[in-house]
This record gives C-alpha cells, sequence and structure tokens, in this order.
C-alpha cells in the first residue's frame, strides 16, 4: 500500500511540474501592436523591394552597332548585338564561365529556356 502512495505522490508532483509552463505564459498579458502619437496602430513595414533578382541591362553603342549587356547579380550572362547591316543575334554563356557562344535569332532549332533556379 505504501507503494501505490508513493506512486501517486510522485504522478502527482510530476504533472504539477509540467503544467507549470503552462501556468506561467497564461499569466502574460498578451502583446498588443505599438502605438502611434495618435493612438492608432503602427502600419506594418513595407516589403523591401527585391529588384536584385531581375537582370539589369545596359547598352552600349560601338560605331554604329548597338550591345546590350544583360547582367543578374554584377554578371554578365547574355549580350544581344544589333549591327547595323544584319540581324540581331545573342551571344550567350552558357556555363557561366565567362565563354560565350553565338545564338542567332535566324536558326529555326529549338532552344530551351535555361534560368537558375537556385544558387549557393
Amino acid at each position: 500500500m505504501v507503494k501505490y502512495q508513493e506512486f501517486s505522490v510522485r504522478s502527482l508532483l510530476l504533472a504539477l511540474l509540467m503544467l507549470c509552463p503552462l501556468l506561467a505564459a497564461a499569466d502574460q498579458p498578451a502583446a498588443s501592436p505599438p502605438a502611434t502619437a495618435a493612438g492608432s496602430a503602427v502600419p506594418p513595414a513595407p516589403l523591401p523591394d527585391d529588384s536584385s533578382d531581375e537582370p539589369q541591362i545596359v547598352i552600349k553603342q560601338h560605331g554604329s552597332d548597338r550591345y546590350e549587356e544583360y547582367r543578374i547579380h554584377g554578371m554578365l550572362y547574355m549580350i544581344r548585338v544589333t549591327p547595323a547591316r544584319g540581324r540581331p543575334y545573342y551571344l550567350v554563356d552558357p556555363r557561366g564561365d565567362g565563354q560565350f557562344v553565338r545564338k542567332d535569332l535566324v536558326h529555326g532549332a529549338v532552344s530551351p529556356p535555361m534560368w537558375v533556379l537556385h544558387q549557393w
């Protein structure tokens, strides 16, 4: 009979110890939003403008030829060349190692889109 009472007292103490954090959290007042001088709640801060994922385009003129340099995060990945005579073409860096390959707009070959989805 003594062991039964010891077990029930121990389980009661254990249950009380487990409830202490819950009771302490219930006593704390709920956080209210900060108020301005007029007493109204402060509007949320605007989200940061994440324009770094958009390509930056720099247009250069060399004589009568036009070069449009496309960069993402400062890295040059494509150049569109528009000559004074002839059709425009692209110089593309497919592997990101600085070696550009010419891609013509005249060819009817299918070129799959190559986008960087994740980079670390």
